[in-house]
């Protein structure tokens, strides 16, 4: 599937959320509070694995297309305790990546842990999967305060195609009947995501002007299943961060469920 983004929106989109991010920790009342949807990790935790994370995947960038596992970050800092400075160390650490993400460019190969997924392994694909990690991390640290706010709909929308393609799609045999799911945005944008013993892949439909109909105006070629709302909630939706409920269900509930238990090794 195509991206939505391209590269330099990428990048000002991690700065972006990066900088939304740290401003919710900003305004937290303190580093020890719970994170709702992390419930295992305090603010400083989330803080923590933010940073590690960027500059791990810097690393990971830096050591090339040759690299055959993830590079861990050499003689940096641990998180400081306190909250200024950790807020600085994690402002570095996504200066870090962006540097190496520009230095590499979208095109230079990249080890990435999706090697079976319809998503290439290239800077390119990790900047777009970054940006979504940081979007949903920054809904976490919102909602730590009680003020979480709504992906960006630009964000929401590529997030939506990123997590089918990166995340969803595998070469690895679905264990149950073959079977079609759509994903609608209310925005105005579809996706259709296909399992069977090749695996699963996904792809954008068209346009509902442009599909083929029967007489009686249905789809010719209707999904066992189907889900809708905004790019927003369905981005949520999908990381576990509102209830599947929330959308709009239709067709084979059954099926969503085996989609959600499924976790093929990669």
């Amino acid at each position: 599937m195509q991206n939505t983004l391209d590269f330099p929106d990428l990048l000002r989109l991690i700065d972006e959320r990066s900088t939304a991010f740290r401003a919710a920790v900003a305004a937290a009342p303190s580093l020890d509070v719970q994170v709702p949807t992390c419930p295992e990790w305090t603010l400083f935790d989330l803080v923590q694995h933010l940073g590690v994370g960027r500059r791990a995947w810097a690393a990971t960038i830096a050591a090339g297309p040759d690299a055959t596992a993830k590079s861990a970050p050499q003689g940096d800092p641990a998180a400081p305790q306190e909250r200024e400075a950790l807020l600085a160390w994690l402002a570095a650490s996504t200066q870090q990546l962006l540097d190496a993400l520009r230095e590499a460019g979208p095109d230079r190969g990249c080890w990435t842990w999706w090697g079976k997924s319809q998503s290439p392994q290239t800077c390119g694909a990790v900047a777009r999967h970054q940006l979504h990690e940081i979007a949903v991390h920054t809904y976490d640290a919102q909602l730590t305060l009680g003020a979480p706010q709504p992906l960006p709909d630009e964000v929401a929308l590529d997030g939506v195609e990123e997590f089918l393609s990166t995340i969803c799609t595998t070469t690895v045999p679905w264990p149950h009947e073959p079977a079609a799911v759509d994903y609608h945005a209310t925005e105005g944008r579809s996706w259709r995501y296909w399992v069977s013993a090749d695996g699963a892949r996904a792809a954008r439909l068209p346009t509902p002007d442009t599909m083929p109909a029967t007489a009686d105006g249905e789809d010719s070629d209707a999904a066992d299943a189907s889900s809708r709302g905004t790019a927003n909630e369905l981005v949520l939706a999908f990381y576990g961060r509102i209830p599947l409920d929330s959308l709009k269900l239709n067709g084979n509930r059954r099926l969503l469920d085996q989609l959600v238990a499924w976790d093929p090794e990669r």
